[in-house]
């Protein structure tokens, strides 16, 4: 979230009062989905700039107050827009540069299968054994293939493996969910969006693993709290097929020679498109970001009303 700072003129129109109208306008942003309440900070009937080296605020009479929207930040102009996109990339990028490579499991499947007593070591070295003979497969895979394991106890070992729940699909509709997220991701990723529960909670559905850094971009995208599960491999397969068949948001790909020249591109469609809202995520190796071309009315946004934008760049 960039940092909002008053103006001079916000700092001489009285602190209290700027704060009163700050709240009225905009009373909580986890109660009001994007673009449902105007963003950012305001005096009086003026909206002040975002951006915290802004030297102009509020004073851009020939500039809409109500768009662009970066961040839950208006931008008074392409300059403070830039500005506030760079600082952005570059915290995504810092964050991706600190994360780990991968994730160790504590315990190995076969071993945590041992544990519970779904499978003996006569039957963890038989598909061990089966799984270096083909040089493909997982382990899970080959117990199953041997019966020496169900598919659903493959699937809780895994739950275990990850501390996550194992859901079953029980009315999953592809087309009510597919705003969540581009297709490109669902693809790439294997994610599968289950159901949101409440208004507030998306289930997010992975095959043999969580996805961490994926949850969290559409956690911060979406302002819904992503919770990971695993789903049998059987159902989870055919529904992520059909999935794949359901309409998704108007996507656009970037690919840049460098994180500055990305920050530009993504400028650029800020200023064109003068979205009501759009916030900025890392997935990986690539930086996803959505607009907010109307009000969202609910927790699962309309097709029509908004855009996503993915941008990699080579240093990356």
């Amino acid at each position: 979230m960039p940092l909002l700072r008053r103006s001079a003129a916000a700092a001489a129109s009285g602190t209290a009062g700027t704060r009163a109208v700050r709240d009225r306008q905009n009373p909580s942003a986890a109660l009001a989905w994007p673009g449902r309440t105007p963003a950012g900070l305001w005096v009086g009937i003026f909206r002040t700039c975002a951006n915290p080296a802004c030297g102009y605020g509020w004073l851009r009479p020939w500039r809409s107050h109500a768009a662009p929207v970066f961040e839950s930040g208006w931008c008074c102009s392409e300059e403070c827009t830039k500005a506030q996109v760079e600082a952005a990339v570059r915290r995504e990028m810092d964050a991706a540069a600190r994360a780990r490579d991968g994730y160790r499991h504590r315990i190995p499947l076969g071993l945590a299968m041992m544990e519970q007593g779904w499978i003996t070591q006569k039957d963890l070295r038989a598909a061990l054994g089966r799984q270096r003979a083909a040089g493909f497969g997982r382990l899970g895979e080959w117990l199953v293939r041997l019966e020496a394991a169900s598919e659903e106890q493959v699937t809780r070992a895994l739950g275990l493996q990850w501390g996550c729940p194992v859901l079953e699909i029980e009315s999953q509709h592809p087309e009510a969910l597919s705003a969540l997220l581009p297709r490109l991701l669902v693809d790439a990723y294997g994610a599968l969006p289950l159901r949101v529960a409440a208004g507030k909670i998306l289930y997010l559905g992975f095959e043999d693993r969580i996805d961490p850094a994926l949850a969290l971009a559409v956690e911060r995208i979406t302002g819904l709290r992503v919770e990971g599960a695993l789903v049998k491999e059987s159902r989870f397969r055919s529904a992520h097929a059909r999935m794949l068949e359901a309409r998704f948001p108007a996507l656009e790909l970037i690919d840049a020679a460098s994180d500055s020249i990305l920050a530009g591109a993504l400028t650029r469609i800020l200023e064109q498109t003068r979205p009501v809202e759009s916030r900025l995520a890392r997935v990986h190796d690539c930086l996803w970001l959505r607009l907010w071309l109307r009000p969202q009315r609910g927790p699962v946004p309309e097709l029509g009303s908004i855009r996503d934008v993915i941008g990699s760049t080579c240093m990356h």
